[in-house]
């Protein structure tokens, strides 16, 4: 199976999980889901697949979430995602989908866990070290 990050290169927190796939020997396809967003039933699909909610895949910090008053607990489901749909900036990411699995990888390291192979130490942008669970101290 073909790996997918539904990614924004403008996020350090994307960019950084695509490095962690690519160091790990991943060739991703990068899906830049502001430009190509996912359909509705890829979204149920991905929903699915994380096995989340569409409120924890919504996104606060720079999208129209408090202007939508996507808070708002009498909003199902059905009715979140119609609106990630129509807003796809409200879509958190980045979702790796590996033959492993399916994440909302915040933080990146998230990612280790559902990659083949997953690369022993990262240095992020920032310059913080994650490591993968098992490597020697």
């Amino acid at each position: 199976m073909k790996s997918y990050i539904y990614h924004n290169p403008e996020c350090e927190t994307s960019r950084n999980t695509l490095e962690i796939m690519r160091a790990s020997g991943e060739a991703p396809e990068v899906v830049e889901y502001l430009k190509t967003p996912p359909s509705r039933e890829q979204l149920v699909t991905l929903l699915s697949m994380m096995q989340i909610t569409p409120r924890d895949l919504l996104r606060r910090k720079g999208t129209p979430f408090d202007e939508l008053e996507l808070d708002n607990p009498v909003l199902n489901n059905a009715q979140l995602i119609d609106t990630m749909i129509a807003f796809p900036i409200l879509i958190n990411r980045p979702i790796v989908v590996t033959d492993k699995g399916a994440r909302l990888c915040r933080p990146s390291e998230r990612v280790l866990d559902i990659l083949k192979s997953p690369i022993a130490h990262f240095t992020k942008e920032d310059g913080d070290v994650i490591r993968h669970a098992g490597e020697a101290q």
